[in-house]
This record gives structure tokens, C-alpha cells and sequence, in this order.
């Protein structure tokens, strides 16, 4: 693991970037920097205690390893000049011009973020970081390598802050650092993140590995003389190099159930040979003495990765029976595999052909942030971006091949679906079946390593089924599939909402040349941000919008929907019910009945009559306290077996929050087929009460309203009412 170097000069960076950075003025514009830099941040110190200057400095160090571009070693000097010190974006543009600018100010946007592990904050940095670095990748090289030196020196911070900023390293940063091919990077990082996310996990690691190392150094270097041995005899002109496995990735095969023991890869060589035609002489020389094991074979020269890394894995029995990991690869590959996108900055001063096949593989491997800005333009919120990204961009990927040889590659869980879409969306809509290596499979077929697939379409197809939502695993054909549905609502919803607003217009008897006029219109558009009417009618047909907003706003009438529903209601006045057939008064066929108002009885409710003077029978409920003392006047009666009418009684309820409570207990009458005739409302500090006078069937239906209502989450307390 490498140390920071807190007494790093100007002149070590300028000797190092003066080794591949040739021009005058680039060299210039370095120093520049520098002594910008250095200005700025005079003063400055680190919680370490050197000057600060020493962290920009050590940063472009990091690029210097990676032969950054002359733009690139000033940003990174500059990187920190915007956020920390009394300096503009137009001072630098106007400095060092609009090119290094924007990098210096992309990185202090990231800077800027709070990175924390709460899902919410990993979800804004994620769509922060990767949308914003699809600009200009560069500023994601420079952050990483930002982060490089402050993991160096984490250990001045607390132990949780130590913890934090690693997890976030290795959730965020270090999944990036791998697609971007940058395995130097990758690798430190992640090994630092260990160190300080699980130290006990990590120097148990180190401890086995320092146990094991002088038998382990031993028999590597046998078994690379013997390999370069064979290699020579055979005329491959070759380099052959030990290769240490690091902390990190030991600690994953732990973590998957490996004992120490059996990860074999512990004792791994790399080849390096000319051409690529060679390495394949050189695999065919060493397993023609080594014997191979099945399956742990890798050709990444003919189906390169994502990143544009190539080389050739294989495992072999090697001396005294030991498992050895070989990987042979060109020394071009190598400066792919170890610097990844940065690897072709060093060809820029070359000739025209080389730049152009240079720009090629940049082409390539910028396809990984052309999908984030895809993926970006289709979701519509952070946190499903942020899913799509982990499951399209940064998972698990398999390589399967069309019917011409082409190779595709998808997240580890794709099915034809996925593959029918990733090669073009008229492909998946037009889809009527698909083969993989020959045979006829069903569409949610999970997808392998290697399979060749034929997708079968119909030009007369209607389109992608709805099902195929959820049998696609990629965000990305889950979301051409929406898009093509969400073409055809659109027109459903143009439609709905063109009726339902002419209706609302119809109903509140407006002139339609009035409300369809030019100044009407555009007040309107302007009022919902909207561009046009087809917008206005989409939104008020996907129920975005309600129509009776629309004509309210024109009509200069204010009232919420609440509002006006109550009004309704409260102006409305109680109907007079005739009870007389629906009450059976024993003995008695002529007489007048009543039903008492204190306690309000209803279908369902037990009941008794009460003879007053000179007004006939009034009908309480046999738990009224106003009849209970008056034993002397009571007489039977009871509901008649059908009751075609409804009748009145009131409900108290007590809630907590009144936000919109008013419409969810109206809706909730009306799906109950319950009348409200009127609301008093009641409010006290913190509490909200209502009593509802409401029509009614009967005490079953009653019941059910009144559970109903105890489901809004701010309704705690529903009563009938006894006056």
C-alpha cells in the first residue's frame, strides 16, 4: 500500500509530468498553476499539520502516474482553489481558460456534497457524480484521485468518520474506478477502504499473508523461471513478473465462504509479450507443460470488457502441486489494464492514425456514460436512476453473442428481452419469440454467459406486452417498454382530459369562444406551467390535473375542491323523513310516530316508543338516557322487516391533521353510499373535530362507514352521538 507524501515539491511533479508532457506552454501553464495554487492556499494547513498545498500537489502526483493530460495536472492543482479559498470560477477561466475551469468547478461540485451512507445522500451524490462526469470524464479521474490521497491519510480522522468515508469509497467511487478501467486506482482504494471500514478483517488478512510469504515468494519464483524457461525455448520474446493479490480481493472470496487455503490465486504471474498474436502462443506453450483447470479459462482478448481491459486467465497445476493464476496480456493491454481510460492521453502528441484509433477506444469506452445520460433522461426520480445505474451500469456482466458473432454485453440476470432491446428498441417492439443456442426459449429465460441469441420479430407486431415489464431485468428495457405504452396513453389521456375539461366548461354554462380564446388561453397555460393545451388536456386526463382547477383559475374562483364539497354539503338542506310505515307500534295502527332527535335511532338499532303528550310516539334507541327513568310511558315497537328509506344520525370524529381530511372522509362516504347532510367543524390546539350528520340505511352500514373512516391515518377517535 503506498504512503502519501507530505513533503512533496512542485519540482518532483514538474520533473514527472515533464517526462511525457513535451510542449513549452503546457509546461508553462503547470507552473502557473502552481504558483496560483500555491498563493491561494498560503496559510492553509491540513488536520495532519502540513501545509495544504502538499494534498493538490500529491493529487496530480496520482495523475502523473497515469499520464494525465497537461489540462488534467492544472485542474488537479487547482481542484480545490474555487471551495476552500476566496477564488471565482471566472478568475481560473480567465487564468488558465474555459477547458481547465470547468474541470476545476466540476470537481468542487462534488466536493461540495455531503457524502454520508443514508440512502438518500448515496442517491443525490450518485446522480450528482455520474450524470455531471458524462460531460467530461476527466473530473471523475481527478476526484478519484482526490479521494486517493485523503484515504492515504484517513487515520488523523475519528474512527467513525474513518468508517463512513470508506463505505462510501467502496459503494460509490470504487465501482466507478472499475469501469473506468483504472485498476491502480481501484485497487488502492479499495485495500485503504478495508483497512479502515473492517481493520480487524484486514490485518487478520495481513497477518496470514506475511505468514505464508516466504514459501509463497519461494515457489513463485521457481515456478516463473520454469515458465520463462519454456518461453524462451520457444522464441517468445517476454517479460514475466510476480503478481500480488490484493488485501481486498482476498477479503471477498473470504466473505463469500473461501477458507485461506483454497483461494490458489494467492500464487498468480502476469506475462507480457508483444503482439497479440503471441499471447496466445504463450497460453498454448504453458498449458502444453502446466495442465489447465477446466472453466477457470478467460479470453478477454476476444471479448474485451466493458472498460476495454484485455488479457488472457488462466489457472494451472504448477509445481509441488500448487494452483498458480496466470495472466498474459501485450504491454499495450497493460497500460489499458492498469490506467484504463486515462491509458491513451500519452498517444496524444502522436501522429493522425494513432490519435484516430485512439479516439476509437475512448469512443468505447465513454459508451458506459452515454448509457447514464440515457438512463438519466428516461427516469424521473433520483432514486430510480440511482437503481437503474447500480443495475444496468455497475453490476455483474455477462457476454452473449448475436447470430453474426457481435457480442453484447448485459448485467448478470438478463433475459431475450433485455438482449432484444439493448441491440435496438424496433428490435424488442417488434419481438414475437426468441432462440438461444438453437432451441425455442420463453421470454423471461435468464440469459448465460456465452449463449447465442436470435430474436424473431414480426414487422405487423402491435408492440411489446405490458407483462414484459416485469419479466425484463434491465432498467433499460423496462423503460423502452414504458415509453412505447406511454405514447399510446398519452393519446387515451389527450382525449379523456379534452372531454372532462369541455364538460367542466359545459357544466359551469361558460361560453366556449370565451374560454377558448387567445388571452384565456395562454393566462391559463401560464398559470400551470404548461406549453400547450395538448399538455393541459394529457394532465387533467392522467388525473395530474383537475379540471375543475382549470375553470376555477378562469373563473377566478379560489375555493378548493374541499372547499366547495363542503359548502355543498353544508348548505344542503336535512330532508323530512316520514317514518310512519316503518315503525311498528304494537296494538296501535293509526297513530303519529316520531323519531327523537337526542339520540337519532336507525334500521338496525334497538328501539322502544315513548308516549308524549299530544305529539304521538317518539322512537328512541333503548339506550337513550332520556327515556331510561320513565318506565310509566314506554310501549313496544319495532323496525318493519323492510325499511326502503334512510335515516339521520350523527357521528363524532376527532383527528389529528386536517390536511385534505375533509375529502377523504366525503370520498369515503360516497364509495359507502352514505349521505353527509351537514359538517360542523371544531377545532382546538392541535386536535380536530367534526360532527357529521349523516343518511343511512342501516346500523350495518353504518359500522362499515365508521371503520372506514378509522382507516385515514389522521382520524384517531369515530363516535356515535347520544344529545
Amino acid at each position: 500500500m503506498r504512503k502519501d507524501n507530505p513533503k512533496l515539491t512542485f519540482d518532483e511533479l514538474y520533473e514527472k509530468v515533464c517526462t511525457y508532457i513535451t510542449k513549452p506552454e503546457e509546461r508553462k501553464l503547470i507552473s502557473k498553476a502552481y504558483l496560483f495554487a500555491y498563493e491561494q492556499h498560503f496559510g492553509q494547513k491540513r488536520l495532519t499539520g502540513e501545509d495544504y498545498i502538499v494534498h493538490p500537489l500529491n493529487v496530480a502526483y496520482i495523475l502523473s502516474d497515469i499520464n494525465a493530460d497537461y489540462q488534467t495536472i492544472c485542474a488537479a492543482i487547482l481542484h480545490d482553489t474555487i471551495e476552500d479559498c476566496d477564488c471565482t470560477y471566472e478568475e481560473i477561466e480567465k487564468k488558465f481558460g474555459k477547458e481547465i475551469a470547468d474541470l476545476v468547478n466540476g470537481v468542487t461540485k462534488i466536493n461540495k456534497l455531503k457524502f454520508t451512507c443514508d440512502n438518500e445522500a448515496v442517491i443525490a451524490n450518485h446522480r450528482k457524480i455520474l450524470v455531471g462526469l458524462s460531460e467530461d470524464v476527466r473530473i471523475l479521474i481527478i476526484k478519484l484521485a482526490d479521494r486517493l490521497h485523503n484515504m492515504r491519510t484517513l487515520w488523523i480522522l475519528s474512527e467513525k468518520k474513518q468508517k463512513d468515508k470508506a463505505k462510501e469509497t467502496l459503494d460509490i467511487l470504487t465501482p466507478i474506478a472499475h469501469r473506468l478501467g483504472m485498476n491502480q486506482i481501484k485497487s488502492e482504494l479499495e485495500d485503504l477502504s478495508l483497512r479502515y471500514y473492517k481493520p480487524d478483517v484486514y490485518f487478520s488478512i495481513v497477518e496470514k499473508l506475511n505468514q505464508t510469504r516466504k514459501e509463497r515468494d519461494r515457489i513463485v519464483n521457481e515456478m516463473m523461471e520454469k515458465v520463462s524457461d519454456l518461453l524462451h525455448k520457444n522464441g517468445i520474446e517476454h517479460q514475466i513478473k510476480g503478481r500480488a493479490k490484493s488485501i481486498y480481493s482476498i477479503y471477498k472470496k473470504l466473505d463469500k465462504g473461501k477458507r485461506f487455503s483454497d483461494i490458489y490465486d494467492l500464487l498468480a504471474m502476469r506475462v507480457y509479450v508483444n503482439t497479440e498474436q503471441e499471447c496466445y502462443q504463450a497460453l498454448g506453450v504453458v498449458h502444453s507443460k502446466y495442465r489447465p483447470i477446466p472453466k477457470r479459462f478467460k479470453d478477454y482478448i476476444a471479448m474485451p470488457k466493458t472498460n476495454m481491459y484485455q488479457s488472457l486467465h488462466t489457472t494451472v497445476f504448477g509445481l509441488e502441486g500448487y494452483l498458480f493464476e496466470i495472466q498474459i496480456r501485450t504491454y499495450a493491454m497493460d497500460e489499458v489494464a492498469e490506467r484504463g481510460i486515462a491509458s491513451h492521453w500519452s498517444y496524444k502528441e502522436h501522429g493522425s492514425n494513432v490519435k484516430a484509433s485512439m479516439q476509437s477506444a475512448m469512443e468505447q469506452k465513454l459508451q458506459f456514460f452515454r448509457e447514464i445520460m440515457e438512463l438519466k433522461e428516461e427516469e424521473t426520480n433520483d432514486e430510480a436512476f440511482v437503481k437503474s445505474v447500480q443495475e444496468d451500469v455497475l453490476k455483474d456482466t455477462i457476454y452473449v453473442f448475436t447470430p453474426k458473432g457481435d457480442v453484447i454485453e448485459l448485467p448478470q440476470g438478463s433475459t431475450p428481452i433485455d438482449f432484444a432491446y439493448r441491440v435496438h428498441s424496433g428490435v424488442g417492439d417488434t419481438m414475437v419469440g426468441a432462440l438461444v443456442n438453437g432451441n425455442i426459449v420463453p421470454l423471461d429465460y435468464t440469459l448465460n454467459d456465452g449463449d447465442i441469441v436470435k430474436i424473431n420479430t414480426n414487422k405487423n407486431s402491435t408492440g411489446p406486452s405490458r407483462e414484459w415489464i416485469d419479466m425484463a431485468f434491465t432498467s433499460q428495457a423496462k423503460n423502452k417498454i414504458k415509453s412505447f405504452y406511454n405514447k399510446i396513453d398519452k393519446e387515451e389521456y389527450l382525449k379523456q382530459g379534452t372531454d372532462l375539461l369541455q364538460k367542466e366548461v359545459r357544466k359551469r354554462k361558460i361560453p366556449f369562444g370565451e374560454f377558448y380564446s387567445t388571452e384565456s388561453i395562454n393566462k391559463i397555460l401560464e398559470e400551470f406551467h404548461m406549453s400547450d393545451m395538448n399538455e393541459l388536456h394529457i394532465s387533467i386526463g392522467n388525473n395530474k390535473l383537475t379540471a375543475l382547477s382549470v375553470v376555477n383559475f378562469y373563473t377566478n374562483d379560489n375555493r378548493t375542491r374541499e372547499e366547495i364539497l363542503l359548502d355543498k354539503v353544508t348548505k344542503s338542506e336535512a330532508k323530512k323523513i316520514q317514518v310512519k310505515n316503518d315503525i311498528v307500534v304494537e296494538g296501535i295502527d293509526e297513530i303519529k310516530v316520531n323519531i327523537a332527535s337526542c339520540c337519532k335511532p336507525i334500521p338496525g338499532d334497538d328501539i322502544v316508543g315513548y308516549i308524549s303528550k299530544g305529539n304521538g310516539i317518539n322512537v328512541h334507541r333503548t339506550i337513550c338516557p332520556n327515556v331510561s327513568d320513565r318506565e310509566e310511558r314506554i310501549i313496544d315497537v319495532s323496525w318493519n322487516e323492510e325499511v326502503s328509506k334512510k335515516y339521520s344520525t350523527d357521528i363524532f370524529v376527532r383527528a389529528n391533521e386536517n390536511k385534505e381530511l375533509l375529502l377523504a372522509i366525503i370520498s369515503k362516504s360516497s364509495s359507502s353510499d352514505i349521505n353527509i347532510q351537514s359538517i360542523n367543524t371544531i377545532q382546538t390546539d392541535g386536535t380536530y373535530m367534526f360532527t357529521l350528520n349523516v343518511l343511512v340505511d342501516n346500523t350495518e352500514k353504518l359500522k362499515k362507514f365508521m371503520n372506514d373512516l378509522l382507516s385515514i391515518s389522521s382520524i384517531v377517535q369515530v363516535e356515535r352521538v347520544i344529545n
